[in-house]
């Protein structure tokens, strides 16, 4: 779902091809908040800040659980330090299913993650060979099993700690080494669009059964790691993901409506700080 606040409209298409679009329906003046978490929608909306800056407006993107929950753990553990050499974020969502058709546009969001390439940062720059990890839940110490993905949180934790090497994993993927070999070239074929618009139908048709969620909580974990050898750690603790999704995305449309926003192109906590998570329903725990 993409969302506007003040002048624009809705449009149920991918976020790439729709988010410059409706947030510059909203210039100037207006505000414009997205719950996008993709390597190619996020850093094109982040592209606007010149535009939003200008026109003074705020644009906020990826204002939703993988973003924020990654992204606030490492404001958070950076703050009021030098920069880093090395960030590590683990999204560990737990999400319950629901039954029904997947939909085109959760469709075409999962098509374009197997077709966009850039998993982690290497001093500087983006690279994309894909490797399996995992992350911890402080609470239990139980691990959950991650994998590396071409997602917004790798470009949310570059930004909130200038770190020249990051990597961000993910629970939704898969971290079965047979299995991501295969999805790697799957990518690589969904790059052509008639195969891409293909496996978007396929997909969008099928039915889901329901699941409960598989943990109790959800987790954004961060490791971040200095020159000299020092490392701290950190969790966003919070329920179910969608929910703290959607909160998020609730507290930043507050914000916005009462001005709170600095102009500019942002992500959520570069826009209202790491609180924000706290604000939205999660916990942070930052080891000392």
């Amino acid at each position: 779902m993409t969302g506007a606040t003040g002048r624009g409209h809705q449009h149920h298409r991918r976020y790439a091809e729709t988010s410059t679009t409706i947030a510059r329906a909203c210039l100037p003046g207006g505000h414009y908040l997205d719950q996008a978490a993709d390597l190619t929608s996020v850093p094109r909306l982040l592209g606007l800040h010149d535009e939003a800056a200008a026109a003074g407006s705020t644009f906020v993107t990826g204002a939703g659980f993988g973003v924020l929950a990654t992204e606030a753990v490492v404001a958070a553990l950076c703050e009021g330090r030098p920069v880093p050499a090395e960030v590590r974020v683990d999204a560990l969502a737990s999400v319950a299913v629901e039954a029904g058709a997947l939909g085109t546009a959760l469709a075409a969001s999962l098509v374009d993650v197997l077709a966009t390439g850039g998993r982690r940062y290497a001093t500087g720059a983006g690279r994309g060979t894909p490797r399996a990890g995992g992350g911890s839940c402080p609470a239990r110490r139980r691990a959950v099993t991650s994998a590396e993905a071409p997602s917004a949180e790798l470009v949310a934790a570059q930004r909130a700690s200038g770190a020249p090497d990051v990597t961000a994993t993910t629970a939704m993927m898969p971290a079965s080494p047979a299995l991501r070999a295969v999805l790697t070239v799957v990518g690589r074929l969904l790059a052509l669009e008639p195969l891409r618009r293909m496996a978007v139908r396929r997909l969008a048709g099928i039915t889901g059964k329901p699941a409960p969620r598989p943990r109790t909580h959800s987790w954004g974990h961060a490791v971040v790691t200095w020159p000299d050898g020092t490392t701290r750690e950190g969790w966003l603790k919070t329920g179910e993901a969608m929910d703290f999704t959607a909160g998020a995305s609730a507290e930043v449309a507050v914000r916005l409506a009462r001005g709170e926003g600095k102009p500019g192109a942002y992500t959520p906590a570069a826009a209202f700080g790491p609180g924000l998570a706290a604000a939205a329903g999660g916990e942070l725990i930052i080891r000392p």
